[in-house]
């Protein structure tokens, strides 16, 4: 008898699986699903904004234009979190379509190479086999 495929609930955390290393290569990146909150210096890290600028402009302005451009979602003026446009299918806008790996994996924010030791569930990671989802 086959076992059933579990179901996997991002919002769910008592879906996620404890992470073990090597879980990623196999995994249908179900984390990148979530929403990314980053701060200033992520966003110059990731290129979308000028060194310059974060030190010149207030953060309030800044989302404001990230905003417009569709690169972020929404900003929390009392803590200056800004959180990444996501695609209208929910996976991040860095998320490579067919491979399921980051494409911009040495800049990537540092809630994403923190994950999952900090998060909603430290040390789980709500895992979903590559060949079973998407």
């Amino acid at each position: 008898m086959r076992s059933p495929i579990a179901v996997v609930d991002v919002d769910r955390c008592d879906t996620w699986t404890r992470y073990r290393n090597g879980l990623c290569d196999s995994c249908a990146a179900n984390c990148c699903t979530m929403p990314v909150e980053v701060r200033l210096p992520d966003l110059i890290r990731l290129g979308l904004v000028d060194p310059f600028e974060a030190e010149h402009d207030a953060p309030k302005q800044i989302a404001k234009r990230l905003e417009k451009a569709g690169l972020i979602d929404h900003f929390n003026f009392r803590n200056s979190i800004f959180t990444l446009a996501r695609r209208a299918n929910g996976d991040c806008a860095n998320l490579h379509p067919q491979t399921c790996r980051c494409t911009v994996y040495e800049q990537r924010p540092d809630t994403c190479r923190k994950h999952p030791q900090v998060g909603p569930k430290p040390g789980y990671c709500p895992y979903g086999d590559k060949k079973l989802s998407r």
